[in-house]
């Protein structure tokens, strides 16, 4: 299902929803990713917050829409932002480590693997990772999955 199939069919539930959203894969690891957040094991995401102003993309906003996708652009579901907010690299939080439902869940695993992806993401900008460095955390909830509505 593309995701403009998937946003027609969640409107067809929910026309207040309107006209827009964003579609999206995880960076890394967009299957698993996405899969995690079908089943509401993954209710969070944590980006570089200086790439944002890099690409002079608009930060999330709560109540925003996106269709998650996976590795070959097909839509897995539906989310809408439910909080957004910035922090230091090193004072993300153990909680938000758990909500992004990767590995074991545990802040020293998050650490670890979002430490190495804004690594690698932040060298192509020509940019180097400080554990300083803002993230932009963002909580979200499942609105819908095919032939289901939440």
């Amino acid at each position: 299902m593309t995701h403009q199939e998937m946003w027609a069919a969640y409107r067809a539930v929910n026309s207040a929803a309107g006209e827009e959203y964003e579609a999206w894969a995880y960076g890394a690891d967009p299957d698993l990713l996405a899969e995690l957040t079908r089943t509401g094991i993954k209710t969070a995401t944590a980006s570089a917050g200086i790439l944002y102003e890099i690409e002079d993309e608009p930060m999330p906003q709560v109540g925003e829409y996106s269709v998650i996708l996976d590795s070959r652009e097909e839509a897995v579901c539906v989310i809408r932002t439910t909080r957004v907010y910035t922090v230091p690299f090193d004072q993300v939080s153990a909680q938000q480590a758990y909500r992004e439902g990767e590995g074991d869940r545990s802040l020293a695993y998050w650490r670890r693997v979002h430490a190495d992806f804004f690594r690698r993401e932040l060298a192509e900008a020509g940019l180097e990772f400080s554990p300083e460095m803002p993230v932009v955390c963002e909580e979200f909830e499942v609105v819908f999955q095919p032939n289901e509505s939440i």
